[in-house]
This record gives structure tokens, sequence and C-alpha cells, in this order.
């Protein structure tokens, strides 16, 4: 396989949680998110170099965690930044000469096998890669004059991994940071590159709510999640 670097990016604080603790660090079936998120990618990509970006403030505390659960699933941790966009920049100084990076929410620990290799494969082909499914509720578009019903069949809900030839994200990442920055696809927009869309799934879930938690712990306990849970058009 294509020589591929991961960046997890793990710096929320959580507020949406109510939890004490960042999201990233909660317990999901007895370990913390990050472990989980972390291991799906060293068995989907062997060998790939991981990084894990945290806080400042948090990484001693990850590294407690780590000896404390015997965590010994080899990556590099990285400190974070300001923004997503300064803490992703920091990643890349880390990825050595990867042909290929993946950028993914540490909150997501349910991203399948499949989808991480289906998304790493379409970035050789194509360079962007941003996997997306389309919304299952219907969507309304709210202005100054009320709201007003839209065509959801249009729209797409965006996931990561999103995978990029590293050079193109190098090149990217060397623009000032835009307030329009939402994820790594918008920032090699800006910069002028083309995304592709592949396929995501409904059970690459990002934990941000507690009931996220709850729904992430139901479809662990189901097992195989991905394969069973995926939806298809």
């Amino acid at each position: 396989m294509i020589p591929t670097a991961v960046i997890i990016v793990a710096g929320g604080s959580g507020v949406r949680m109510g939890a004490a603790l960042p999201k990233q660090f909660l317990p999901l079936k007895g370990r913390p998110i990050l472990m989980h998120t972390i291991e799906r990618f060293a068995e989907a990509l062997p060998g790939c170099r991981i990084i894990l970006v945290l806080p400042r403030s948090r990484t001693a505390y990850w590294q407690t965690l780590c000896e404390d659960h015997g965590f010994s699933v080899q990556h590099l941790v990285c400190e974070g930044g300001e923004t997503r966009f300064d803490s992703v920049h920091n990643g890349l100084k880390l990825v050595g000469d990867a042909d290929l990076v993946a950028i993914h929410d540490g909150v997501r620990p349910l991203v399948s096998a499949g989808l991480i290799r289906r998304a790493v494969a379409d970035a050789e082909e194509f360079g962007a890669v941003v996997p997306v499914v389309t919304p299952t509720d219907s969507l309304r578009e709210v202005g100054r004059e009320g709201s007003c019903i839209v065509d959801r069949s249009r729209y797409r809900i965006v996931q990561t991994p999103q995978v990029f030839h590293t050079s193109l994200l190098m090149k990217a990442y060397r623009q000032p940071y835009r307030r329009q920055f939402t994820d790594d696809a918008s920032v090699v927009e800006w910069a002028g590159g083309r995304v592709y869309l592949c396929e995501g799934e409904y059970s690459n879930i990002k934990i941000t709510t507690p009931i996220d938690r709850i729904t992430a712990e139901a479809l662990l306990d189901l097992g195989s999640a991905g394969d069973r849970l995926k939806v298809v058009e």
C-alpha cells in the first residue's frame, strides 16, 4: 500500500458533551475514545505513521492514560494550535516521506477499515478525497424572511478521513488561515485544488453529544458496525 501518514485531530474541549474531560478522553467500552480511533487506522493501514494532535495541556494526561490502559499502538504526539487549521499545520511537520496524508477527527472511533482503505485508494487516483453520505432528514434553509424547504438530494454530509496527496496538502497549508476553512477539503479548494467525493458510512459518527456516545456504545455492541449499518442509496 502507498506510504500514508494519518493525522488524528483531537483538540476539542468537549463543551457540548457537558463533561469535565474533553470528549476525546471519555470512555467508550471502558477505554478512551481516542484509543479506539487510533486502533482503527493501525489495523486498516499496517505500518502507517500515526500522528495524534493534542492540546499542550493534555499531552501528559494522554501519556498517563496510555500507561494505565497498556496502550501500545505506536504513534507520535504533536501539540495542537489555536484552530483546527493550526493543529493540522503542526501535524504536517511530522508526516515524513509519506505520499498520502489522511486527516481524521479523533472522535470518530467507528470508522471502518473498508472506508479508510477506500478513501486512501481513491486519493491515490484523484489527489483529494472526502467521504460523504446523503442526508436522510428533510432540510430547510433559514433566512431573514423565514425558511424554505431544499432538495436534500443536492446535499452531502461530510465525514473523515479526508485523504490527500501530501504535496497538494502541503501547498494548501502554506496559505494564510481564513474563517471559511471548515475542514481540510475547504483548505485545498481555496488553494485551487479539486475534491473527489467517495462513499462514506452512516455508522462513522462523530461523538459530540452524550447521545452520540450512547449510540457508539450500541454500535460497538453490535460489532462490525460499518459493515452492518452502512446505508446504500
